[in-house]
């Protein structure tokens, strides 16, 4: 097992994100809210999950971007409810939600994968 000191390095894959994007010529708006949706689910595969390393999958397909990131943790993520207001925590799954088209899980043989959508033409 790793410490959760500092949390991986997600350059990687904000630059993936960032340059599959600018590809396609999205909107710098649609770009921030995805680089937004993918730390949190970046930051969640490695806290709550246990990845040292989340794997994360950018595609875009018929002006839809879509973003995984798979862990090795089998639990599905909880979304909490959002009602305590000094809460620390807890609201990232919120976050994607709002800021996104769709998002779900799927589970996988050894772990999951969270994801994202977000249409180009919103």
């Amino acid at each position: 097992m790793f410490s959760l000191g500092l949390p991986p390095d997600w350059s990687a894959a904000r630059e993936e994100l960032r340059e599959a994007t600018s590809r396609a010529g999205w909107k710098p708006d649609l770009v921030a809210d995805a680089e937004i949706a993918l730390l949190e689910l970046f930051v969640n595969a490695w806290r709550h999950g246990g990845s040292a390393a989340p794997i994360v999958v950018v595609v875009i397909l018929d002006g839809v971007l879509r973003v995984s990131v798979s862990d090795e943790n089998p639990a599905l993520p909880i979304q909490r409810d959002g009602s305590d207001p000094y809460a620390v925590s807890g609201r990232g799954l919120h976050l994607v939600r709002s800021l996104t088209h769709r998002f779900g899980t799927d589970p996988r043989k050894s772990g999951k994968s969270v994801w994202f959508e977000l249409d180009c033409a919103a």
